[in-house]
């Protein structure tokens, strides 16, 4: 997937694995590892929600190296970009068991 972040940058966002579960409760878990185009630091981004409407998520580092800058430009954009959280939850989401 490629993301616009600002006119004259663009990412390449490169999934490494993903995962989506849903307990006996309805409730949902899922992780997406990627990495992002230009920087060195590999992300995993956790998705939870209770009945798959409204999701929370939380950002790691996924590996090394763990390059501070770079996780907060990340979660700024994922913030800022719904497109780019749709697109990670929907990765997550493909991989939820029938």
């Amino acid at each position: 997937m490629t993301e616009q972040n600002s006119p004259q940058e663009v990412k390449e966002v490169h999934i490494q694995q993903a995962q989506m579960t849903k307990d006996e409760n309805g409730a949902y878990l899922g992780q997406v590892v990627f990495k992002v185009e230009g920087q060195s630091s590999v992300y995993e981004i956790t998705f939870h929600s209770k009945r798959g409407k409204e999701w929370d998520y939380s950002l790691h580092f996924a590996g090394e190296p763990r390059v501070e800058e770079e996780m907060l430009q990340m979660d700024s954009w994922i913030e800022e970009n719904d497109d780019l959280f749709d697109y990670l939850l929907d990765t997550a989401w493909s991989k939820l068991p029938e």
